[in-house]
């Protein structure tokens, strides 16, 4: 058992509270349970309880055994003088405020329904991917779908607070923060680490000043990510040398240049080579030079397909890397990849700015676009889908991974909506 589950009981009032009294013998009459304090302090504060014939204001803390008042050195903090409860699984020893004075304790070991204590317990030693696998066909549709739509939401917080940190680290500036969110994006995870320096080593700043052209784009970018020397010759590659041996020298690009062996082609598709994706990153940025407006205004689906999938120079009609033509032709980014890039770039920059402005309507919008994107499924998505449900479309993807990591995974069942609704079900209050 974990102090969490204690938290839970006393928050849910899940234990018999027949003839309640203090380890003293006092009668004890719970008229507010208080507020959970997730900061430094007592467990609950604001508590509202009778002791004896006193009604007491004041804080609640928990533990699992009384001595861990003083494990915790609670008798030395000031914070904890206000605490006019304790409360504890197992009553092993009396507990002292600062000030020496005794501090009721309520025991509630033989109070807590054996039922409920053996449910929390199956779902914390589940040996299943899932901890609820087992009961989640007799949780009804509706809390499933709460709790699935509430993980979305906290996903997207999350997507949002970790593009505000880029957003801090690019000094405030939405341009930068959306050319890194983009280019990480263009990165599909395998080359992520590569693609975290190339944003330091290559600023937006610098490609701004060339957006009118993409044969300088395309330099720069394929120059700085280190594909450019040694590469295979032809006449366009010359060209892309002589033009990043200029810029690099002028704007002191040397120093920062990366190696091709930083990049990852291994068990990769050709349209996924690195170098197709700066090529087509150089192509976006060529034809939309204002990113973060580009990426946060379009209202449709057919709007985003567009902006991803602007069409390549014609070199990269016909190749995929640097002095190798290609048989096949490919003008522009797969419209899964496009979707991919919705999914991962637009959706974050606005959840990320709707908590920068205030404005809801543009995680409104973010919520929008995933409910119209269809999504494959991936190997956490087939797992509730073995369970019954399935996901329509890339929200209910998000929502999914969402549950999974934040709930399912450190099995936290108990700030689950599912959890402790079957909880609730299979081991009623006593």
């Amino acid at each position: 058992m974990k102090e969490d589950f204690l938290h839970y009981i006393w928050q849910h009032q899940y234990f018999d509270k027949t003839a309640l009294a203090t380890t003293d013998g006092e009668a004890v009459q719970v008229l507010r349970t208080g507020f959970y304090n997730a900061d430094a302090g007592p467990d609950f504060k604001e508590a509202l309880l009778q002791v004896g014939t006193v009604e007491w204001s004041g804080s609640v803390e928990i533990h699992l055994r009384a001595s861990d008042w003083f494990r915790h050195q609670h008798q030395h903090d000031q914070k904890y003088d206000q605490v006019v409860l304790h409360v504890v699984w197992e009553a092993d020893r009396p507990v002292q405020r600062a000030d020496g004075t005794l501090v009721p304790t309520l025991e509630l070991k033989g109070l807590v329904n054996l039922a409920l204590l053996h449910t929390y317990q199956q779902l914390k030693q589940s040996q299943h991917i899932i901890p609820c696998a087992p009961f989640w066909p007799a949780v009804n549709e509706i809390t499933k779908r709460m709790m699935l739509e509430r993980a979305l939401v906290e996903r997207l917080e999350t997507k949002g607070h970790e593009v505000l940190q880029v957003h801090k680290a690019s000094g405030n500036d939405w341009e930068q923060t959306a050319y890194s969110v983009l280019l990480r994006g263009f990165g599909f995870n395998t080359n992520q680490p590569a693609v975290e320096q190339l944003v330091k080593a290559l600023p937006l700043a610098i490609l701004r000043r060339h957006r009118h052209s993409l044969l300088h784009l395309e330099a720069l970018l394929l120059g700085q990510a280190g594909f450019l020397e040694n590469a295979p010759l032809d006449n366009y590659v010359e060209t892309l040398q002589l033009e990043y041996n200029f810029l690099s020298h002028k704007y002191n690009l040397q120093p920062d240049r990366m190696q091709r062996h930083q990049w990852n082609f291994l068990r990769m598709r050709p349209a996924n080579f690195p170098s197709m994706r700066l090529a087509q990153l150089a192509a976006m940025l060529h034809a939309y030079p204002a990113l973060f407006t580009s990426l946060t205004e379009p209202t449709t689906i057919e709007q985003y397909e567009a902006l991803f999938r602007v069409p390549v120079s014609a070199y990269w009609q016909r190749h995929y890397m640097l002095g190798r033509v290609s048989k096949t032709v490919q003008t522009s980014l797969g419209k899964g990849s496009a979707h991919n890039l919705i999914i991962n770039v637009a959706v974050p920059l606005l959840a990320a700015y709707s908590r920068f402005s205030g404005d809801k309507v543009y995680q409104d919008k973010a919520i929008n676009l995933l409910e119209r994107v269809r999504e494959e499924s991936n190997k956490i998505t087939r797992l509730y889908g073995e369970l019954g449900w399935q996901a329509r479309n890339a929200a209910d993807n998000q929502a999914a991974l969402g549950l999974f990591k934040q709930y399912c995974q450190p099995v936290n069942c108990l700030h689950c909506a599912v959890g402790h609704k079957i909880l609730k079900q299979n081991a009623p209050a006593a």
